[in-house]
């Protein structure tokens, strides 16, 4: 089958050949992004393979259907920049990758912790410049803290873990609280406990329109002062002008991000020679006390070639079923974590941490926005 491979990246060619050693698929790799102007790269492909930045909105699904596009295969787990609505209306099947390395996430969210705390990104320009000097590099224990983990599904769960590792005690806020998380000694609470008894809290769960804006500016204010904040789920969870807020009153201490909520057109690109228009994301990166990092905690070569492998799956399997081998459909929450610890390819089984449905104590539902986070 002829796919036509959008946002693609070295690593993404080298995985995605490796995985298809038997050659089913004829790839053709394309740097730019998917969305209406470029869709009509695909004409004479039965399917496309999109990134988490891509847009599949109903006017670049209506492209690719007007080119004989078929079938679209995730390179991610999270849908919510596909139209899936206008997908069935245009016969476009749609499935993803489910999952791949919640250790990847997991690991790269406790070196954000880490690196902020002990300031080592700071530490290390120092020592390039050959300034030895510790002033302004002071941390704090881990052991004895409290970690504030905000969704514990398979990823979650993982962190939770690791910070235990380090004598932390951990809270949890999930609608569905799991056995497994309770097994490692997690305490859940109400998502207002966690945020006033916390000296860190991390972000992992989907983006719904229930958790856009999850952290806002009256969440911020429950926070301890001094807080750490961390994301490496959906960057619109997080209000970027509510956080700023919270580094100049210093309510939030510490900022980790590996996604944010306008990301798309700024992530997996180099724009070293270039002037970002974005005010929002400059004012960030000019904090001392921010570390950002470009959508990278994903990246781990197990996780590549897991997405990899299932992305070959999906597309082996349309075109048995003209389904995919992890299907989605209008309905589904955009953003699904399963609660497994293990990595597959395999249809996922069991329940998920997060549904389609308003927080159970959140204070009400928060209005629909973007992602990636």
């Amino acid at each position: 089958m002829r796919v036509a491979v959008f946002s693609a990246k070295l690593y993404d060619k080298t995985s995605l050949h490796d995985a298809d050693r038997d050659g089913a698929h004829e790839l053709s790799f394309l740097e730019p992004r998917l969305n209406r102007d470029t869709a009509a790269l695909a004409e004479g492909c039965e399917a496309v393979c999109a990134f988490v930045n891509d847009e599949l909105d109903a006017e670049t699904l209506a492209v690719l259907a007007e080119h004989g596009v078929r079938f679209v295969a995730l390179r991610s787990a999270g849908f919510n920049h596909v139209d899936l609505r206008a997908a069935a209306e245009t016969g476009i099947a749609v499935a993803r990758v489910p999952d791949y390395s919640p250790y990847a996430v997991a690991e790269h969210c406790a070196a954000l912790v880490l690196a902020l705390n002990r300031k080592t990104h700071r530490a290390y320009n120092r020592i390039r410049e050959h300034n030895f000097a510790l002033t302004g590099l002071l941390g704090f224990d881990l052991h004895g803290r409290t970690v504030g983990v905000i969704g514990t599904g398979k990823i979650g769960l993982c962190f939770a873990r690791i910070m235990t590792g380090f004598g932390c005690r951990v809270l949890a806020y999930d609608p569905y609280p799991s056995d497994a998380a309770r097994e490692a000694g997690v305490e859940y609470v109400s998502l207002d406990e966690l945020l006033a008894a916390s000296d860190i809290v991390s972000l992992h769960c989907p983006l719904t329109p229930e958790t856009f804006h999850l952290i806002g500016r009256e969440r911020i204010a429950l926070m301890r002062p001094g807080t750490m904040l961390v994301n490496t789920s959906r960057g619109a969870l997080v209000d970027t002008a509510a956080v700023v807020e919270g580094l100049k009153s210093g309510r939030i201490g510490h900022l980790g991000l590996d996604v944010y909520e306008e990301e798309a057109g700024l992530f997996f690109e180099d724009l070293s020679d270039q002037v970002i228009g974005d005010d929002a994301f400059d004012r960030l990166n000019a904090f001392p006390n921010v570390l950002i990092t470009g959508h990278q905690a994903f990246f781990t070569a197990e996780a590549i070639e897991a997405i990899a492998a299932t992305t070959i799956a999906n597309l082996t399997a349309f075109e048995v079923d003209g389904i995919g081998l992890h299907p989605v459909s209008i309905g589904e929450s955009p953003e699904l974590e399963p609660s497994s610890t293990v990595p597959s390819t395999s249809v996922q089984k069991g329940p998920r941490s997060f549904r389609p449905r308003p927080f159970d104590s959140c204070g009400g539902t928060a209005r629909t926005g973007d992602m990636e986070g």
